[in-house]
């Protein structure tokens, strides 16, 4: 027993030592802070020539029996060449800068944006970017489509995100919010927002509530003799606080100030929904995919994959993200993590391990 505790100890003490070194590199090789836009690059990829050339590939493969599959596995990457060269070249024939009024310049386009969700909402930023960039090309009968994975969080973090998707209905795009996970909260804030909702038939849908919680630690610093003063201009200022005495006006103010929030919440979804019960699903509740088609939080129940591929046979779908460069700090800082995530389970799987033998 002593062995694997010595063991678990050693692990941290390394790992914290790893911690501590890695940082120091980061911050020495860390650039400047700059303009966010900064450094930013734009990736456009047509899925439609993805897809062909996964098709390509697999009716390839299956055609291909015994050693002549590892004849065209050497061949490959050269078949791949040689295909793009072939689609460029029937491309430029039928481009419309030789037939202007061809049908591939009438064809739609779907544009497809993510945005991965955390507490901080920190992904608005190359989100509103990306929308900016859509906004300024697209055209009336376009399609945007945005593949959301959120579970909420900092109450205008989210507004500031779902104000940025308003955007594209503001520009006269259709817009299309796939779930494929979950969209809770601040993430069924922004989901709202679409022209059309699907989500996954397991994805997790509403939680239209509010929630805050302030930890108190007077009652500790009073048994040690430790007073804690705070000065403010402004009756309500602050209502809550962490070292300092609460009182019950302060509560009263701290929950009217949460439920005015709610009040707001359900509004906005009401406004984008009308045919939600809005009073009826506010209570802060989650559902799943087929269930909030019933309750009209979606209009269907489809994954974005199925969605995407069905559009391609009438579309060209488009995908567009902002990406900003990996400087070495960053690449440093993935390892770390992934290593430390790494080293971590392996030290609760040794740990489990230990558990069951000794029983």
């Amino acid at each position: 027993m002593g062995d694997w505790i010595v063991h678990i100890v050693t692990f941290f003490i390394q790992a914290l030592v790893v911690i501590g070194l890695a940082g120091l590199v980061v911050l020495l090789l860390r650039r400047p802070r700059g303009s966010r836009n900064e450094g930013l690059t734009l990736h456009i990829e047509t899925l439609n020539d993805q897809r062909r050339q996964r098709h390509r590939q697999l009716d390839a493969a299956g055609r291909v029996d015994g050693q002549g599959k590892k004849r065209w596995r050497a061949l490959c990457p050269w078949r791949r060449r040689q295909q793009s060269k072939a689609d460029k070249s029937r491309s430029s024939e039928t481009s419309p800068a030789q037939d202007g009024d061809s049908q591939a310049a009438d064809t739609p386009r779907v544009w497809v944006l993510d945005f991965d969700g955390d507490i901080k909402a920190s992904a608005t930023g190359h989100f509103a970017e990306e929308v900016s960039a859509v906004i300024a090309v697209a055209e009336t009968h376009d399609e945007v489509v945005v593949r959301l994975e959120s579970g909420g969080g900092l109450v205008h973090a989210y507004g500031l995100a779902a104000a940025e998707l308003e955007r594209l209905a503001a520009a006269g795009l259709t817009t299309t919010v796939c779930i494929d996970k979950v969209a809770a909260s601040g993430g069924y804030l922004m989901a709202c927002t679409a022209s059309h909702v699907k989500a996954a038939p397991f994805a997790v849908l509403g939680s239209i509530g509010v929630v805050a919680q302030v930890p108190n630690v007077h009652r500790l610093l009073k048994r040690h003799d430790i007073d804690v003063e705070m000065l403010t201009a402004g009756k309500y200022k602050r209502t809550l606080t962490v070292l300092g005495e609460n009182t019950d006006e302060g509560r009263e103010k701290f929950v009217d100030d949460l439920e005015n929030t709610h009040r707001l919440f359900k509004d906005y979804v009401h406004r984008h929904r009308p045919a939600v019960d809005i009073e009826a699903l506010a209570t802060g509740e989650i559902w799943y995919g087929s269930e909030a088609l019933d309750q009209r939080l979606i209009d269907s129940v489809q994954t974005s994959e199925a969605y995407l591929v069905e559009r391609m046979e009438q579309a060209k779908v488009l995908s567009v993200w902002l990406e900003a460069p990996q400087t070495l700090g960053g690449r440093l800082g993935i390892a770390l993590s992934s290593g430390l995530e790494r080293a971590g389970t392996r030290a609760l799987g040794a740990l489990e391990a230990t558990r069951w033998q000794r029983h």
